[in-house]
């Protein structure tokens, strides 16, 4: 029995040393989880009942068992290395094969899907044409879009300034090229169906009546021989009164005006859509007795952009940057966790495949329910302690140099008996 005892010490001493030495070669490798040999004894069968004087046969490996604690997470340069923080695991996707990976080393390949070193896909929800995510279906291979951000026409325009008190009334005609004819002028962006950045200037001329002014408007400077504004209304008119009471706010203008342009007199040649309603906010305008001045001016139209970068979120949430500053979203990572993680088996390449003794996955977005939280430009490194191995693998080697001398006394007492 003593040589059964000493075998199954040297078997389990070596499968022991073989998880010590699989963590120790995997301490670099990014979300690698440790495994921890769990020994157990072993007992003789017995159709009689229970003997209390049996000493048992020796020792074997009942499991081994997969730490799934947290990684060190270390930053990177890379947008696309995404750490988790927390419960969850990535969800891939291999041809349909789905596997799951704590290893956020991501890129993109030549067809634009995000992928691992292995080259499985990273799935989630994608974004429809108006950066919508709905994420009440089976994720998908996450993919970046290869077109360009399209255009967005203008359709308000909002302007916040304060006109001059004191400044003289002017009782010449408006002339748009002429600096005597008006008091005050500021210029804004407005951009056309097709992209096209257009300079919307807006001139003010103090009449001769009290606490009232006049707004006129030009795109790109298109005048007529007299300077009159081409194109453009204001309201449905060539210009807009404006009238203020004794504390300079303004009474006749309670809210937005409709600002027609007529692409097809202003520049015939463009073909974007005409007339282009746009509308113009002057509600908020002021007549004080300080210095004119613009203190807002925006509008909700871009130009159309390439992609120039992206960035992911906490929340997984996919963001591509364009060259025309604007922002899109384009998807949203999702995780996926286990009511018992240990119950995964490991296929290599850093992944996970479920099975009957881990559960089914409870796939979601990350920061819902029990899953962690996403850092990009971080990877998550490997949770061996290297230190605590080494030791762990001078404790093994003196297990299995006692079980090998166990079977050497065993040897000697054998070849004493058989001496006799």
């Amino acid at each position: 029995m003593s040589f059964q005892h000493g075998l199954s010490g040297l078997n389990a001493a070596s499968t022991n040393l073989d998880v010590i030495g699989n963590n120790i070669s995997n301490a670099n490798t990014a979300g690698f989880k440790q495994s921890v040999a769990q020994f157990s004894d072993i007992f003789a069968n017995s159709m009689e009942g229970t003997d209390t004087a049996q000493i048992g046969i020796g020792s074997k490996i009942s499991a081994i068992a997969q730490q799934f604690g947290q990684g060190t997470i270390t930053p990177t340069s890379n947008p696309l290395d995404i750490a988790i923080n927390g419960q969850g695991f990535f969800r891939m996707s291999d041809n349909g094969t789905v596997s799951y990976s704590r290893n956020g080393q991501f890129h993109v390949d030549d067809s634009g899907f995000i992928v691992d070193a292995s080259g499985a896909n990273l799935t989630g929800f994608m974004a429809d044409v108006n950066g919508d995510i709905k994420a009440n279906g089976v994720p998908a291979n996450l993919k970046f879009g290869t077109s360009d951000l399209a255009p967005k026409a203008t359709s308000t325009f909002d302007l916040g300034f304060n006109l001059d008190a004191r400044k003289a009334a002017i009782s010449t005609p408006f002339n748009a090229t002429n600096p005597k004819t008006y008091n005050s002028t500021t210029s804004g962006t407005v951009v056309d169906s097709l992209g096209n950045s257009h300079v919307l200037s807006v001139f003010f001329q103090k009449a001769t009546t009290a606490n009232t002014w006049t707004a006129f408007a030009t795109v790109d400077g298109k005048v007529d021989a007299s300077g009159v504004p081409i194109g453009v209304t204001i309201g449905g008119s060539p210009s807009q009164s404006m009238i203020f009471d004794g504390n300079g706010v303004l009474q006749n203008i309670a809210t937005p005006l409709t600002l027609n342009i007529d692409f097809s007199l202003i520049n015939p040649t463009l073909g974007a859509t005409t007339p282009q309603a746009v509308s113009f906010d002057m509600t908020t305008a002021t007549q004080y007795g300080s210095d004119f001045g613009v203190n807002a001016i925006t509008q909700d139209g871009y130009t159309s952009g390439r992609m120039s970068g992206f960035t992911v979120s906490a929340e997984g949430v996919i963001l591509g940057n364009y060259s025309s500053g604007q922002t899109k979203t384009l998807g949203q990572i999702v995780l996926a966790n286990f009511v018992n993680p240990q119950g995964l088996v490991p296929i290599g390449n850093g992944h996970w495949a479920e099975t009957p003794g881990s559960g089914e996955p409870l796939v979601g977005p990350p920061k819902t329910g029990n899953l962690g939280v996403l850092q990009s430009n971080a990877v998550e490194d490997s949770n061996v302690d290297l230190t605590a191995e080494l030791v762990k693998m001078i404790e093994a080697q003196r297990m299995y140099q006692a079980s090998a001398k166990q079977i050497e006394t065993q040897d000697k007492i054998t070849q004493t008996i058989m001496q006799i």
